[in-house]
């Protein structure tokens, strides 16, 4: 056997069968292994004899299916673009939840497995450049220290799915927390009533936050349990210019991980309306926004514990609304404060907002990357680049240093502050794309095994990766992402 260590106890089979579906992987003809992540595998404490053995293919498919694991599709709602629907896994099946060497409990899912009874007029399958994508951007979101859902392995499946036009087929194998989402409270309050919220409220406490399980109001403490783990996430994706792309309530973990990697990117250039997904045509999910729709997102999350918030109607609602506008005060506070790390500041200053403010809107007006920026601030002197020789920003940069001069902020600290908040390398989407190319269409992996190298230690700057620090020359206003349905 290839792999052993799996230790599966299922605890999602006990929610009321409502909310899910025991279902098979549907069986692939001809899996092949593509990459495999040894040590987050080492991390589950999987023992691995040989990644690549034809074993592990069939594993990592769904054609083979490991003790212990309890197959399932999982049912949910969200709202997509603002518009709700009913929804589920229309492409992926819980194999079961793990337990590692240190007590997590972790879904292992497997994505692109083929039709569910949730997947209405879709195949059920995946491609593999989208799956491959998803490895790469969400371990570098791991490495950059993000909360993050992860990658265990990608295989090949021996088919031709055709998109827009035909590309291997492949399957992702996915490590969460748990696969529990906004939409899954927006499902089990329309089809569970009150019962199955509180039932569904209990679990994720007990899963998630046991330390205020015991609280009087539980499903209080739950909105904003959630709530700060989602101010927390967005914070960091505004730190290192992340663009989720479809921030839809199905795609907003109870747990504070990030999930899901259709059309995501990260920012080059600075840009507030920065978007990338190819179906976003208003910018709902611009750079931006993301604050902003991560509050409406949890007041619809608000809305589906309304019962059990109060028992008078009317009050339910105003602790709810209460909760949720207590979100742009907690983000702004916590987004200044990564601010002040990014530019070297350990104390507060009145002016401390209107100093980076200043700085963005320089940035955007001069098209000025984002990561590099921040990355190459020096506090003794100016950049000899041409454009930080800008008169504007020459003037700013005397106006950051005598605000550290004014609070006396130790340069060893403020060159600490300033290397631990602000990566050197990101997933330049040209050099992901290079790579996705490379093994989607040459079969070739070399792009993406160095691709992944450099993204490992991405606060480093280390001579072997410097070409992964740089902006593509030639800025491309129109590059797009797709979700690979």
């Amino acid at each position: 056997m290839c792999i052993t260590g799996f230790r599966f106890d299922n605890s999602y089979p006990h929610l009321p069968s409502l909310m899910y579906t025991r279902h098979l992987p549907v069986q692939v003809p001809n899996p092949r292994m593509v990459i495999f992540n040894v040590s987050l595998a080492k991390k589950l404490g999987l023992h691995v004899a040989d990644a690549n053995d034809v074993q592990c293919a069939h594993l990592f498919s769904g054609n083979r299916i490991p003790p212990g694991a309890d197959p399932l599709a999982q049912a949910y709602a969200g709202h997509q673009f603002g518009f709700f629907t009913m929804l589920g896994d229309g492409r992926a099946i819980v194999l079961g939840e793990h337990r590692t060497p240190d007590h997590q409990r972790l879904d292992i899912q497997l994505k692109g497995s083929g039709r569910t009874p949730y997947s209405r007029n879709g195949d059920g399958k995946a491609v593999l450049g989208p799956m491959l994508r998803e490895y790469i951007i969400s371990e570098s979101m791991h490495a950059l220290g993000i909360p993050t859902t992860r990658s265990l392995a990608v295989v090949t499946t021996g088919e031709q799915i055709f998109r827009e036009t035909e590309q291997p087929g492949a399957i992702l194998t996915r490590v969460a927390a748990s696969h529990l989402r906004v939409g899954t409270f927006q499902y089990m309050a329309i089809k569970g009533g009150i019962t199955g919220i509180r039932t569904l409220v209990d679990y994720a406490l007990n899963r998630h936050f046991p330390e205020i399980r015991e609280n009087d109001h539980p499903a209080l403490m739950l909105l904003q349990g959630v709530m700060d783990r989602q101010i927390d996430l967005i914070v960091h994706w505004m730190r290192v210019g992340f663009v989720h792309g479809v921030m839809n309530t199905d795609n907003i973990t109870i747990s504070g991980e990030t999930i899901d990697y259709g059309p995501c990117a990260f920012m080059d250039h600075y840009a507030q309306d920065t978007v990338f997904s190819s179906i976003d045509h208003a910018g709902r999910y611009a750079f931006g926004k993301q604050p902003e729709i991560m509050q409406w997102n949890l007041a619809r999350f608000a809305e589906t514990l309304l019962p059990l918030l109060h028992d008078n109607p009317d009050t339910a609602v105003e602790m709810a609304e209460e909760t949720i506008q207590t979100f742009r005060g907690l983000f702004n506070t916590r987004w200044l404060a990564m601010m002040r790390k990014k530019i070297g500041l350990c104390d507060e200053a009145p002016d401390d907002a209107i100093l980076v403010s200043d700085l963005l809107q320089w940035m955007q007006q001069h098209q000025a990357d984002y990561t590099q920026t921040f990355r190459m601030l020096n506090i003794d002197q100016v950049s000899p680049e041409d454009l930080y020789q800008h008169e504007a920003f020459k003037a700013w940069h005397q106006r950051w240093r005598e605000r550290l001069a004014r609070h006396a902020t130790p340069s060893d600290i403020a060159h600490t502050h300033m290397r631990s908040h602000n990566p050197a390398i990101i997933p330049r989407n040209h050099k992901v794309e290079e790579a996705l190319r490379a093994a989607s269409e040459n079969n070739t992996m070399e792009p993406l095994q160095s691709l992944l190298s450099a993204l490992a230690c991405p606060y480093e700057d280390r001579p072997e990766f410097a070409s992964y620090q740089h902006p593509p020359e030639i800025q491309n206003p129109v590059y797009q992402t797709f979700c690979g349905t």
